[in-house]
Order: C-alpha cells, then sequence, then structure tokens
C-alpha cells in the first residue's frame, strides 16, 4: 500500500551529503546509543542511530528528514556493520524516508479500520489542498503518503504527521490540521474529537466512579 520511492540521482546525492558527519550534539547523542549495548551487539543501535541520522537531515534542510545513501553508509560503518544489512532495515521500514520528503510527512492510514470510518474522506481533504499521494507539493511544505496500519484502530480514521497523531478525523478536521501547519500554528495532537486518547466518547461507560479516585467495588459484588 505504501507508495513507491523514487530515489534521487546517486552523483547529486552524494555530491550533497557524501561529506555527512554528526553534529557534536549528536555524535555525543550516537556514543550513548551505542553503549546501551554489549560488546560484540552493536549492531542492535542501528535503528535509533538512522532515526537520529534522519533527523540531522531534517533539521539540515528543514524537512521531516530522509536517509541519503551516503547517510546510511556513515551510521553502518560506525557499529561496523555491512551497509546493506543498515539499508535493509532503511528500506523495511516506513518510519525511514529514502526519498526527500516536505517539512510535514502526511502518512495517512488506509487500512480496513480506518478505510471503513472514512479514511477516504482525509484523502479528499488532502487533494482539495493541493496534496497527492507519493508527492511533495511545490512549497516543499507537505509530502502525502497511504501507508499501513499505524495502530490506532481504535481512533480511525487517523494521519501521522511526522512525529504526531491525528485521530477521529473528518474532512473539516483534517482540512483545519493541514491550515494549521501551513499557518505554522500547532493543531490538536491525538482525537479531534471529545474523548481521552481511546477513552468512549463522551466519557466512561463502566466504572464511573474511577474516573476521581480508587473506588474500590468488591463491596458490590
Amino acid at each position: 500500500m505504501s507508495d513507491a520511492v523514487t530515489i534521487p540521482d546517486e552523483a547529486e546525492v552524494r555530491a550533497r551529503w557524501g561529506g555527512f558527519a554528526w553534529t557534536p550534539e549528536n555524535a555525543s547523542q550516537a556514543e550513548k546509543v551505542i553503549a546501551r549495548y554489549p560488546a560484540g551487539r552493536q549492531h542492535s543501535a542501528i535503528m535509533p542511530l538512522l532515526d537520529l541520522a534522519q533527523r540531522q537531515v531534517g533539521a539540515e534542510t528543514n524537512t521531516q528528514g530522509w536517509l541519503p545513501v551516503p547517510v546510511i553508509e556513515y551510521v553502518a560503518a560506525q557499529i561496523d556493520m555491512p551497509y546493506m544489512r543498515a539499508y535493509e532495515v532503511a528500506t523495511f521500514y516506513t518510519m525511514y524516508n529514502l526519498a526527500p520528503v516536505g517539512r510535514y510527512h502526511v502518512q495517512v492510514c488506509g487500512t480496513t479500520p480506518c478505510m471503513l470510518r472514512g479514511s477516504d474522506d482525509v484523502f479528499a481533504a488532502c487533494k482539495a489542498k493541493g496534496l497527492h499521494k507519493g508527492g511533495t507539493t511545490a512549497d516543499g511544505l507537505f509530502t502525502l503518503n497511504e501507508v499501513e496500519c499505524l495502530g490506532a484502530c481504535a481512533n480511525a480514521p487517523m494521519v501521522q504527521i511526522n512525529d504526531d497523531n491525528y485521530e477521529d478525523l473528518t474532512f473539516d478536521t483534517m482540512t483545519a490540521i493541514l491550515d494549521d501547519l501551513a499557518a505554522g500554528k500547532q493543531p490538536k495532537i491525538g482525537p479531534q474529537i471529545e474523548r481521552q486518547t481511546s477513552c468512549p466518547e463522551g466519557g466512561p461507560t463502566s466504572l464511573k466512579e474511577m474516573v476521581s479516585e480508587n473506588h474500590d467495588y468488591r463491596g458490590g459484588w
């Protein structure tokens, strides 16, 4: 379901990113990450290191970030991992971007629960704002992709935008979120209806006494 990635021209990528190196702050963080694992198990650090590298690229490009091949090579070399093994990780997880994305990476869940609950309306809202699946808007602000289940099925339909989830969406609420981001505002994260996380809409339907205190129900059994 995830859209095909178009890898940029290798010569251009190497010209831009061939000299990639950690910032001082990220170099320190990378050492902390590697130190979490026992000697001989440093390969286990590959996922957080790739995430750290993607975030550094994002900071340098004012986008959500991506992983150019030279950057993956740099990370793999630091932990003495064959490049192909690191590339296998980067290509397996959709949390890693293999091509440039916009400032806001809009990942819409199109799996069955979200589809049944209105993901088509979410896509329609995106399209109305000029977003197209697999593409980045001309201003470089938004990249839109359809992805597999993001694990918030009780709050369908939902999207992940960079590190945040937006849930219980409609055409109107999705439109408002995109408008806020375009205006430099932070939209409300999480459910867009009145409920706490994935609790029932309108409040608790059972164990209501537990809302305000640790109620002992044993006397009523």
